[in-house]
């Protein structure tokens, strides 16, 4: 995507994202065994997935649906106000979205799937829980197991809505962008 927003481009009457994407360098410790428990509140900050794009929450700083209402690139992304580039929902440049093929991790460590169960059968928010997850079978590292996890869905809230189990936080600064 092109960031900022020009005010040329039509999107600008939409999303005046002033932010440019910047190099990031990033270290996560997730938990390799988290501890499934009560639901847990959350930031901005939802996880990273496998190729390093962070995951936010589905929420704009103005406390909107982000998906709905952010200008986003092709893959469904764009830059916050430190320049870290970002998805709020299922990237479409995600080539396996399988409810078994891990994708990424939540930072309470915990796996982040897709939603398709099969050809024509995707799950969506109503057959998950509060937090956004179910328990099934997963496979990361050519490794089948069985786990909690989280699934990204193309209904809001898209993603993890509460963690599981104690989260980290997430590295870098992640303040909420001041809007014009």
């Amino acid at each position: 995507g092109v960031f900022p927003v020009k005010s040329s481009d039509p999107a600008f009457a939409y999303d005046r994202n002033p932010n440019s994407i910047k190099s990031q360098d990033l270290t996560y410790s997730l938990s390799l065994k988290p501890t499934y428990g009560t639901a847990h509140c959350m930031g901005g900050e939802v996880g990273v997935m496998l190729t390093g794009v962070a995951l936010f929450n589905a929420f704009d700083a103005w406390g909107r649906d982000a998906g709905a209402w952010e200008v986003q690139d092709s893959c469904n992304g764009h830059p916050q106000n430190k320049g870290e580039y970002h998805y709020h929902t299922l990237s479409s440049c995600v080539v396996d979205t399988s409810v078994n093929t891990v994708i990424g991790f939540a930072l309470d460590g915990f796996p982040i799937t897709g939603p398709r169960v099969n050809k024509d059968n995707y799950l969506t928010t109503s057959d998950l829980d509060e937090c956004h997850g179910i328990v099934s079978q997963v496979e990361f590292n050519n490794k089948k197991f069985i786990s909690y996890h989280y699934v990204m869905t193309q209904d809001f809230p898209y993603s993890a809505s509460c963690f599981k189990a104690s989260a980290i936080s997430p590295p870098g600064n992640h303040e909420v962008p001041k809007r014009p």
